[in-house]
């Protein structure tokens, strides 16, 4: 932690001066600056394999390629640039990863013979972020070949202007020892990138083309090339590839052509250019380093620099990864300690930063009310128009699901994301929220996908890119900022009991906790853009209840998703689940109804908090009849549980009950109260394993329900972590709280919280991936490999405690205690 020490010392200085002085406005300016330096750079680009770039729009990226040389094909078949699912990579992803100073990573390529570890760290200092490095590994895997070939490519590209020039002393075969480039950007200043020679042994040849191919130098390519083009660097590399092998094909045609690792070494072409392309070939292991040193930083980090900042940085993680998620019986073993540093560092390691315009359509955003009967083919037709348009350019800071197949912003995973971060660096978790309200429009919509530019949108099917202002998404975010408020009333007044815990040199982490003052500064700016986020909600995702003859508590709270077609409710997240059929305009949504209740207890417990005490007042009213409006609009007795609404052939209210995640939604969200004998229904639901139960999860759906397991198969049986998670949490909350149903609680807490992490831990020791979700019956990993978004919450559940209890598991009285 030494290298955060300037910023740590004008932290700690600059409060003990605003405490004296009173002023919160100083102290948010200040420390927000330092949180930047600090986070200033990173591998912000999660879709590629390693690819590093700060936190500004147009500026420098760089990114890690490389692939096996053994046959002709290797170069088409296995160059690895951008992530990608496949059985031939066994496992990649980062082991240990602090944002705020590193991480080391790891590649297990099964296809290239390879296993490459990425090892980065960042040192702050000076006044433009910093100075940071990659050491760069790659040792042969136990099937290669003997003496396997690869070629890594590092690539470098300036965006928006500046200066960058390959410099040094080389010859017309490469550079025999570093390489070298000066640059300089507005907001980089001046800098310098070196990338070392390194260690490793390189092919030989016995080939005519040795006089001009040597093996053992590092070649550069610098070019100049169109700023929208510059996020291509693998096809920008296979140009210089194909420029390279048609000589030799024109040259020396096919029975004279020399080995594929000649054939492939682009033209050494070095200078200035904002697209500069390193080339090396190794045989067998190897090992180089790439290092960036900001000119105001003062000194150039030297290759021993970056051997003890690495040391380093693993230490600290090490250590605070004990202290902050400490991990809990029955998990405590290493092989779990591990399982659990690589799904948080994944999570942590996945955070990108994005930029660019996105598809937005609003040529019928006041078409939102959907009340014809035929609502869905209007909507289509409605798309079908493709009246959308690029808005923006918008910049947003956020945690992506899966590196490889959702590398994105998406608003409802975030929520989740954000839970395991903010344990780790609320600072952090702050900025992130921040940076998504910052795309809020005016009337309080965000966009449910953030596809910002054209390499967003290069991983986006075309009918899924354009975003449409009336619909909504589940609004996760809530939950991060109820966890905030109550760690901020948790924390006032006992500061510094807080500071005893904390490690040398974490400040930033917790600085909006440490600082009062500052946590409420945060909380009454974001206020009013949480407000108007709620007000959105409420009126476009309105139900109808007076058309209908509705009894019910109130007649204003009741909830429709648009968006709907027939066969999903992609805005709900739970895609294919099944709701009532055929859509109907009359139709009010169990989950919504829910996600709004959260959102009003959320915002009441904050003003509540800020002293805004008539604000708290009228949310009281809305919270409460929101909670009567659940039961007499969609509480079955007969089925015992909540169940989606619609209307029947007779113009009256009909409950549609699929038992499954939207029958436990009040539950999950904690809208029933301890002693609601309702809770007891809703909990034997959840436990009976002829429905909903199953040794690794919580189903998503019945397996009695006549759509169990059917068509995608998405939302209809298989085990998601989040709603898993939810429960999890509810069902500590009534264990440990005096009630009629503590017991059953118990026993169904502790039973879930072991099969979750039992099942998450499995596949990922089998796979060497997170997966999306999971089999119900055997526990496999299903759907999107590496998604190390919401499926990372197992680290949470493996840091809960267990609740004392009379061991019995909740569900039919048998002994509980299971051997895992």
């Amino acid at each position: 932690m030494a290298r955060l020490a300037p910023l740590l010392a004008a932290a700690a200085a600059l409060a003990l001066c605003v405490s004296a002085a009173g002023d919160a406005s100083v102290l948010t300016s200040e420390i927000s600056r330092l949180n930047n330096q600090s986070l200033f750079w990173g591998p912000y680009k999660p879709n590629l394999y390693f690819g590093v770039r700060p936190r500004v729009p147009k500026s420098l990226s760089t990114a890690l390629m490389w692939a096996r040389m053994e046959q002709y094909t290797d170069v088409k078949d296995g160059l690895r640039y951008t992530c990608e699912q496949g059985g031939d990579m066994h496992g990649y992803g980062w082991d240990e990863y602090d944002a705020r100073t590193g991480g080391v990573q790891s590649i297990h390529d099964k296809g290239n013979n390879i296993d490459i570890t990425t090892s980065f760290v960042k040192v702050p200092g000076g006044s433009h972020g910093g100075s940071w490095a990659v050491r760069v590994k790659g040792r042969p895997r136990d099937d290669a070949p003997e003496n396997l070939k690869t070629t890594v490519y590092y690539y470098i590209a300036q965006e928006g202007g500046g200066e960058l020039e390959a410099v040094g002393e080389g010859t017309d075969l490469g550079f025999e020892g570093d390489v070298a480039f000066k640059g300089s950007s507005k907001p980089l200043g001046d800098y310098k990138i070196v990338v070392t020679k390194g260690d490793g042994r390189h092919p030989t040849s016995d080939h005519e083309l040795s006089a001009r191919r040597r093996g053992d130098t590092t070649l550069v390519g610098s070019q100049q090339i169109a700023d929208d083009l510059l996020w291509q660097g693998k096809a920008l590399l296979y140009q210089q590839m194909q420029k390279a092998s048609a000589y030799v094909q024109e040259t020396y045609g096919i029975d004279d052509a020399p080995p594929p690792w000649q054939v492939y070494r682009i033209d050494h072409s070095p200078g200035k250019g904002n697209v500069h392309i390193v080339q090396k070939t190794f045989e067998g292991p190897f090992e180089f380093d790439v290092i960036f040193s900001s000119a105001s930083a003062g000194k150039e980090l030297t290759v021993d620099d970056v051997s003890r900042e690495i040391k380093g940085t693993s230490a600290s993680f090490a250590e605070r990864f004990s202290r902050v998620f400490d991990i809990k019986a029955p998990f405590k073993a290493g092989q779990y300690k591990a399982f659990g540093k690589s799904m948080f560092s994944n999570l942590l390691g996945g955070v990108g930063y994005f930029y660019g315009e996105q598809l937005i359509d609003r040529s019928y955003a006041n078409e939102y009310d959907e009340e014809n009967e035929n609502f869905w083919v209007d909507a289509a037709e409605a798309r079908a128009r493709k009246e959308q348009k690029l808005e923006g350019p918008y910049e947003l800071l956020t945690s992506v699901p899966s590196r490889p197949f959702f590398p994105r912003g998406f608003l409802w995973d975030e929520g989740f994301h954000l839970l395991p971060i903010a344990d780790w660096d609320l600072d952090m978790t702050l900025e992130i929220i921040q940076s998504w309200y910052k795309t809020m429009d005016d009337e309080g919509w965000i966009p449910r996908e953030q596809i910002l530019g054209a390499e967003a949108r290069s991983k986006v099917p075309e009918e899924f890119q354009v975003q449409y202002p009336h619909y909504a998404n589940p609004p996760t975010l809530f939950l991060v900022v109820e966890d905030v408020m109550g760690r901020l009333r948790k924390a006032n007044g006992s500061q510094p009991a807080t500071r005893e815990k904390l490690g040398p040199g974490e400040t930033l982490y917790t600085a909006h906790l440490d600082n009062v003052e500052l946590g409420e500064d945060y909380v009454r700016r974001l206020y009013p853009l949480l407000r108007r986020q709620y007000d959105w909600f409420r009126k476009t995702q309105k139900g109808d209840i007076k058309s209908y003859d509705r009894e019910a508590y109130s007649t204003k709270e009741a909830y429709r998703w648009r968006g709907r077609t027939e066969r999903h409710c992609l805005t709900s997240g739970l895609d294919d689940y099944p709701r009532p059929q055929p859509p109907h305009p009359g139709e009010l949504h169990v989950d919504l109804m829910s996600w709004v209740g959260l959102m009003t207890k959320s915002l009441m417990r904050t003003a509540d908090a800020l002293g805004m005490s008539e604000e708290a007042a009228e949310l009281r009213q809305k919270l409460d009849a929101i909670e009567h409006n659940l039961d007499d609009l969609h509480w079955s007795d007969k089925e015992g549980c909540y169940c989606d609404a619609t209307i029947d052939e007779f113009e009256e209210h009909k409950l549609v009950c699929h038992k499954g995640y939207v029958s436990l939604f009040p539950f999950l969200v904690g809208l029933m109260k301890p002693e609601d004998p309702k809770l007891g229904r809703v909990l034997e639901l959840l436990g009976d394993e002829s429905q909903l139960w199953s040794a690794h999860g919580i189903r998503s759906l019945s397996q009695r329900d006549e759509f169990y397991g059917t068509d995608e198969n998405y939302w209809r049986g298989p085990v998601w972590m989040p709603m898993n998670y939810m429960a999890v949490t509810q069902l500590h909350s009534i264990a440990t709280r005096d009630g009629p149903f503590r017991d059953k609680a118990r026993g169904l807490y502790t039973k879930l919280r072991r099969n979750l992490v039992e099942t998450v831990y499995r596949s990922w020791a089998e796979t060497g991936f997170a997966w999306e979700q999971y089999n119900p019956e055997t526990g496999a990993g299903q759907r999107t490999q590496h998604f190390t978004g919401w499926t990372s919450l197992v680290v949470k559940l493996m840091a809960m405690e267990e609740v004392a209890g009379d061991g019995r598991d909740g569900r039919d009285g048998r002994d509980g205690r299971d051997e895992l």
